[in-house]
Formats: C-alpha cells, structure tokens, sequence
C-alpha cells in the first residue's frame, strides 16, 4: 500500500503527504536549531545550505503541454551559492504530486525552490552529471525526458521537479543540495466539456502627439518624442505585440489614438526635441509597415475599440465628476473612436465595451462608464469575490443591473505575466502556472464555462512573449477552445456567480492613489474654455479643433497612472500652446495720444500672425471718464473687426472732449457674444484746450502770409510788364527811351514788412553819385 502511494502518477493520500512532510521536517529540524550558532546572527553573505545550496534555474520546458509520444526537452543552470565545491553531482527530474485545485498551485508557486525534497526521480539514464561544481560559476543542463518515462497517472496537473543531487567535503554522501518546482499539465486525451476561453489582446500605447501641428498652411502632426516609432520598429513592444498576435485566436483590443499617431506618422512629421526644437520625423515606412500589417491581421474581425485614448474611468469618476464638462470628454473620445478605427484599419468598431484601470470597479465607475454608451464593462474576478461557495469558477458575463453586463476576467491568468519576464526561469515558470491553472479550472466541473484572460494594458516584450507562449500551448491544448470578447459577454450568466459592484470604500487605495487629482481636470476645462472662445472667432475652426479635441482626450488617459509629472506636462503643453495661438491674434500696444481740438479721430490697430482669416470679433474702445472724453458719443463704442491671414487693421474711433486733462483708454477685443478675448491695452489720451485768442492770433499770422504773398505777386508782373515795353537799341547797346506817356499817380498802401524802395517814386532831388536815371 505504501509503494502504491508512491508510484509515480499516484496521489498519494492526504495522512501519507502530513507523515511525509513531518518527517523531512524532524530530519532537518536539528540543522535549522543550531544554524544561527554556526553562521552567527545569519549575515548577509551568509553561504546557502541545504536544498538551498545550488540555485537551479529552469529555462525553457518543451512541450508545454505534452503528449504520449513526446519527449521533454528542460534547459536550465545550475550555480553552486555555497563556500564548497560539490561533486560527485547530477541534474535529474523528479515527478511529485498531482494537484486537485487552483489554490494548492498558487500555494506551490510560492514555494517552487528549496525545501524539503519530494517527488521520485526518473531513472538516472536521464540525469545529466557535473564532476563538479565550483562556488559561484554557473553550469548549464539539458534532459530530454519520454513522457512515457515520467509514468504519469490520471489527467490532471503534476509538479515536475528539477533537482541536483551531490556531495561536499562536509557531507560526503549523495544529497539534494538544489531543487526547482514547475507544473506539468496532463491532458492527453481531449477534455470531455472544454472550457471557451477569450484572450484580449491589447494594442495600447503611451500618448505620443501632442496638439500642436508645426507652422505654415500644411498642418504638419508633431510628436513628444521619438518613442512610438521604437515601438512599432523593429523589436519594439508594439511590433512584437503585432507580430505574437496575428499567429493566436485572440481578442484585439485597441486604442484608436494609437492608431491615429501611427497614421499621422506615415506622412510627413515632426518630433520635439528636448530644447523644444522642431525635426523632421524620418520613420514613415516603419509606421505603414506597421499599419499594413495590422490591417492583414484584423481582416474580417470585429475589434474592441476604447474610446479615443483610454480615458481612465476611475480617475473621472473618483475626481472628474466633480468639475463640471469633464464627462463630455468621455463622450467624445467614445464617439471618436468609431471614424478614426473604420478611415484607419477597414474594420467594424465595437465600442460597447469600458475597460477601468485593472478590472477594478465600483458604483460610480460604472454610471461613468455607462454614460457615454457603453453597456458592457471588462471586471476582474479579484474585484468580483464569490460569496456563494461555488465550488468552481463561474462563467464571465455578470448581469449587474439597468442593462449593463461586467465581464469578468479571471485574475489568476490575468495576471500571470505581470512581473519580471526579462530572466528565462521566471517566464517559463510563470507559462507552465498560467497553463496549469487553466487546466485546473477545466476540471473543477463538467459545466461549460466561458473565461476571458485580460492582460495588463501595456505588456512589455518579454511579458508579451511569455503571454504569447503560453497562449499558443492553451489553443494547442485539449481542454480550452477559443472564442472572441462578444461570445463571452452573450453567454448565459451562472446563476450562482456574484453580482454585486463593491462599494466605493472597497476601492484599492493601491489603484485611486495613481489617478488624476481634481486639479488637472480643473485644468483641462479651462483649456476647453479658452478653446471655445478661440474656435468662436477662426474662418477654419475644424483646424484647431480637431488637434486639440484629441489632445485633451489624451489628457484623461489611463497610461498617465503612475506618471504624475509627465501627465501634468503634457496637459501644460497643451494649454500652452493654445494660449500662444490665441496671442497671434491681439492688440498691437498704443504710446501717448495728444488732442488738440473739441474732437479727434484715435486708430487703434489689431494684427493677425494666424495661418487663417479671423473674423466674428468687436474691438471696444473704453473712456474711463465719459465726461472728459466721449467715445463714438458715448463712454465706448464698438467696432466689427475681420483680419486676414497675416496682415493687420486699423480701426478709427470718433472722439470728442468736453475738458482738457489725461485720459485712460482701454481696448478689448471681443468675441461677437461678448466673451474677452485677449489682454486688453491701455494708453494715455492727453486733451488740450483751444483758446478764442489763439484762435485770432492764428489768424492774423496766415493772413499775413498771404498779404505778402500777393504782393510778391503784383512786383513781379510789373516789373515783366516793363521789360516788354522797352525800346530798340542804339549801336552801342543803349536802349533808346520812348516818349513818355501821361500817368496817373496811384497811392498803394505800405504794408508793414514791405521792402523800402530804392529811390522815392517822382523824386526831383538829384541822383546820387555813378546813379544813371533814364528819363
């Protein structure tokens, strides 16, 4: 009976495992008591001892799921972590127990290295030797195993152990001195009910474009950096995802702003460089590679859209629904989802689906989440506790009231590749966990069932390899069969699987402390009011509002958890660079005005730096003392302003002083429904008084001028009038005098400032000295 118990395959009976497991404790207890007297109070450089003494690492296990006629092939190291050499050593592989449910093999995951020896090893022909092992220099293995060696038993999922037996100088006999715990899933023959399991497959990014489009006419799209293009380069998270994906049945769930920014990428581009300086972007055939490939893998397939950037859920409904317009966000990224999947991927959108941040969910996040439309809402079962003592797994789909379905996702195979993939061991054990529980959970009933897998939203590449792996075995396997997300959520619901959303207060701090705080959302709102304003006075308003609509969806986005800094960025960014187009259309500033009369006519000049017209504005002109200074008769007048693109107008304002003294006057732009827009310019209007006096003064003086001017006038006919009535010429040149004829004397008034004359008009007193008067 006791042979029986330990043959290979056998599970050997819950008195035999306690006798065992007590007695390799009796055994090693004497050693643990007097440890701490021999390596003092356990340092930290402290040797490994035990079955601790060789670190055995499992690399790749093929196939995972085997067969009768296959062959187990394990790679791995082993690494001597002790102070002395062991000898005399082999690498063999032990067959231990069968587990019976999903919490013993989380239980033996947890402790899948050292320990007490157990399971039976197969025959030494297949064990590899070392003739030793020196401390810290690892060695690697390679077993090939039949199947038909392990003698395996009864369908169901074995611990498959890889152990190194050896000696040291201190202990010169045959001993486990390192042990390794993976799991075998047995199911040669196929299931009888197979379980339908749904696999999602994400295709989600960090945000990459930002709302700017470069100068000029051509809106040119520009980007935060050059990540994206790594990614969907070639070894790129992205392009691995792609690649890994279009060979499995799975789900694809994608994020339509990744889909535009790859778009945008395959024209011409720019990227931000750190000093925020603009280059061109040099990665075009990568993204429609990239995109043509995508659109292969989708043909024909409904794909699960996210509303336009993955807003997080949770964080609007935790703190967005505290400012007022956040929501309607949420409903445009959902109705921007649609167009951009269909123009882009030739695909049929389903956007009934809401995914929050790690299936978490709580009352306010699904009205949130319900608002814009959805009626389906990706859970996880870890949020979903089961109450009813069902003694299996319950199917996906959970009716939770008002028409809305919660698919929940299993957690365990969830979140089986969340941690470190990067080191061969961890990834290999982490597939043979993932396919051992979901043989496990086959077998809990004969009732079919649907399960959904729902990765993290943004796997890296070793996660996405291990996911990928994993998934290929369970398609190949015998007790799984694949379907899509919409199978799964339409399948009829388990009678007695919980139903109940938790209560806000069972919210994981864990998750709320990396969501948006009510400030950002306070911020975004302002940027949407001071885009309401800028769209009200453009000719074009479809080209500021499409890049800044998408850039604060991407302002809500779930990939800023974790990353506050960033997020508050980019949200910076964005309404910086509103606030900076805005400017281009403003008031250009005014010196000192001076007045010098009852009324004046005062410019005022508004200039457009815009790649378009504006028009729909008022310029209002203000007087701050209506008494002193009218404006257009009153205390300000408006004036309808339309600029063209890149030009400026002066715009005239009609004033009129009823005192003298400074004045200040304002002008302020303003949209046609009375909204400011822009800073407003001030200038000093200076009134001075115009006397009667000054006026006479004035007067006399152009007078004057013009008295002098006429007389200017009359010497000049006369003295051309003389000349014309010269006579002939004698021979030597003298000009003969005609005879005189009669005059009359005609008295001119002198005027003050006249030229005195050379001689007196009839004068009889006698000529001056070399004066010659012709008569």
């Amino acid at each position: 009976m006791a042979q029986a118990a330990d043959l290979p395959g056998a599970s050997p009976s819950p008195a035999r495992r306690l006798l065992r497991r007590t007695g390799a404790l009796l055994a090693t207890a004497p050693l643990l008591a007097t440890l701490p007297l021999l390596t003092g109070a356990y340092p930290a450089d402290a040797a490994a001892t035990g079955t601790s003494t060789v670190e055995v690492d499992v690399n790749s296990l093929s196939p995972n799921v085997p067969r009768d006629s296959d062959t187990i092939k394990i790679t791995g190291t082993v690494t001597n972590k002790g102070h002395q050499t062991v000898t005399d050593a082999h690498v063999g592989l032990r067959v231990g127990v069968s587990y019976t449910s999903r919490s013993a093999i989380d239980t033996a995951a947890r402790n899948s290295s050292g320990g007490a020896p157990d399971g039976t090893e197969v025959a030494s022909k297949y064990a590899e030797k070392f003739a030793k092992l020196t401390p810290g220099v690892p060695q690697n293995f390679t077993l090939s195993v039949p199947v038909k060696a392990l003698h395996l038993g009864a369908d169901g999922v074995y611990e498959l152990g890889v152990g190194l037996m050896g000696q040291t100088a201190a202990q010169q006999y045959q001993h486990t001195l390192g042990i390794q715990r993976t799991f075998l899933p047995w199911q040669p023959d196929g299931a009888d009910t197979k379980t339908r399991t749904t696999v999602l497959w994400p295709l989600i990014s960090r945000t990459a474009l930002t709302a700017e489009t470069g100068t000029g006419e051509q809106q040119t799209p520009v980007f935060d950096n050059d990540n994206l293009a790594e990614e969907i380069g070639p070894g790129g998270r992205l392009q691995q995802m792609l690649d890994l994906g279009r060979d499995l049945d799975v789900t694809w769930v994608v994020d339509p702003d990744l889909l535009a920014s790859v778009d945008a990428m395959t024209e011409a581009y720019k990227v931000k460089g750190k000093d925020g300086s603009l280059t061109p972007g040099k990665h075009q055939a990568v993204a429609k590679e990239w995109l043509n490939k995508l659109q292969r893998a989708v043909r024909g397939q409904k794909v699960v859209t996210l509303p336009y950037a993955d807003p997080d859920l949770a964080s609007l409904a935790h703190s967005g629904t505290k400012v007022a317009g956040s929501l309607a966000h949420l409903k445009d990224a959902t109705d921007a989802a649609t167009p951009t999947v269909d123009t882009i991927l030739h695909a049929k959108a389903d956007t009934s689906y809401a995914w929050p941040a790690e299936g978490a969910l709580d009352p306010d996040i699904v009205k949130v989440a319900t608002s814009a439309g959805a009626s389906k809402i990706i859970a996880r079962s870890d949020t979903f506790r089961e109450t009813g003592n069902l003694p299996y797994t319950p199917s996906a789909a959970r009716p939770i009231g008002g028409g809305t379905t919660a698919v929940v996702a299993d957690a365990r195979l969830s979140t089986a590749f969340d941690g470190d993939m990067t080191r061969a061991e961890n990834s290999t054990l982490a597939v043979q966990r993932f396919l051992a529980q979901s043989l496990a959970l086959n077998r809990q009933t004969t009732r079919e069932r649907h399960i959904v897998v729902a990765p993290q939203r943004m796997p890296s590449v070793s996660q996405a390899q291990a996911l990928a792996t994993a998934v290929h075995a369970l398609q190949g396997g015998t007790w799984s069969r694949a379907q899509t997300l919409s199978a799964a959520a339409s399948a009829k619901p388990d009678p007695g699987a919980a139903t109940r959303v938790p209560s806000a207060h069972a919210y994981p701090s864990s998750l709320r402390r990396h969501e948006l705080h009510r400030s950002a959302y306070t911020q975004i709102q302002d940027t949407q009011r001071g885009l309401e304003t800028f769209m009200r006075v453009l000719t074009s308003p479809s080209r500021v509002v499409t890049p800044f609509g998408r850039a604060m969806d991407r302002e809500l986005s779930t990939s800023w958890r974790g990353d506050a800094k960033t997020a508050r960025e980019f949200r910076d960014g964005v309404s910086g660079y509103l606030s900076g187009l805005t400017e281009q259309v403003a008031l250009i500033d005014k010196s000192e005005v001076k007045l010098s009369g009852r009324s004046a006519t005062i410019p005022v000049s508004v200039q457009n730096n815009l790649w378009q017209d504006v028009d729909h504005l008022v310029l209002r002109l203000t007087s701050n003392n209506g008494t002193r200074l009218k404006i257009g008769g009153g205390p300000y007048q408006d004036q309808p302003v339309k600029i063209v693109s890149g030009h400026s107008q002066s715009v005239k304002f009609t004033t009129s002083a009823k005192a003298t003294g400074p004045v200040i006057v304002r002008a302020q732009l303003f949209t046609e429904d009375g909204q400011p827009y822009g800073k407003a310019v001030a200038f000093k209007v200076d009134v001075t008084e115009i006397t009667p006096t000054v006026m006479l003064v004035v007067a006399g003086g152009v007078l004057l001028l013009v008295l002098a001017g006429f007389r200017m006038y009359t010497q000049r006919k006369r003295a051309a009038a003389a000349r014309d009535t010269a006579g002939p010429q004698d021979d030597t040149g003298t000009v003969q005098a005609a005879a005189p004829e009669p005059t009359a004397q005609v008295d001119v008034p002198k005027q003050a400032g006249d030229p005195t004359a050379d001689t007196s008009a009839q004068s009889a007193a006698p000529s001056g000295t070399s004066e010659r008067v012709e008569r």
